[in-house]
């Protein structure tokens, strides 16, 4: 199957990006590792992050991008690949993961959507940080850790009590 992405320089886009076992935390449980991944490649291939959340079996983010760089591939490819890589080889791997070299830990892809407009852009936005409630795991936006909310309350962009919560 061939997959067809959007690559737009300088261009600003939603993520989800899975684990393979959805039921598994590593994310959580190594949050350190991941955040050490991320900062690893974006001193490398520099990057913007307009909003992030890491949930326990995968995450939602909002990048952009340099304006003559639409290499986003690369950068999850070198994310996903050094934060296996710092983990412990204990999850099963099938015979196509073994004789292609690959770990057991990622989905093989990742949901891309390029944002088009300032609505699409602030609709994602939104959504990345209200994915906890959502996913039933926080009653209020601002209890869980993970997430680019806690920045953007301090820049203004948001209040503590942001999506309907009683302050």
């Amino acid at each position: 199957m061939q997959y067809r992405r959007n690559y737009v320089k300088g261009g600003s886009y939603f993520f989800t990006v899975n684990l393979l076992d959805r039921n598994k935390s590593l994310l959580v449980e190594h949050i350190d590792l991941l955040r050490e991944a991320i900062r690893f490649v974006k001193l490398r291939r520099p990057f913007y992050i307009d909003a992030w959340v890491v949930l326990p079996d995968h995450l939602h983010a909002v990048l952009t991008l340099p304006d003559n760089d639409s290499d986003y591939s690369g950068r999850w490819r070198e994310i996903k690949k050094r934060f296996s890589k710092s983990l412990p080889k204990t999850e099963f791997l099938t015979q196509t993961r073994k004789r292609k070299n690959e770990r057991g830990v990622w989905q093989r892809r990742f949901w891309e959507h390029t944002i088009r407009d300032d609505n699409d852009y602030w609709h994602h936005v939104n959504y990345v940080h209200f994915n906890p409630m959502k996913h039933g795991l926080v009653s209020r936006v601002a209890d869980w850790p993970y997430s680019s909310f806690h920045r953007a309350v301090k820049q203004g962009v948001y209040t503590n009590n942001w999506c309907g919560e009683k302050p």
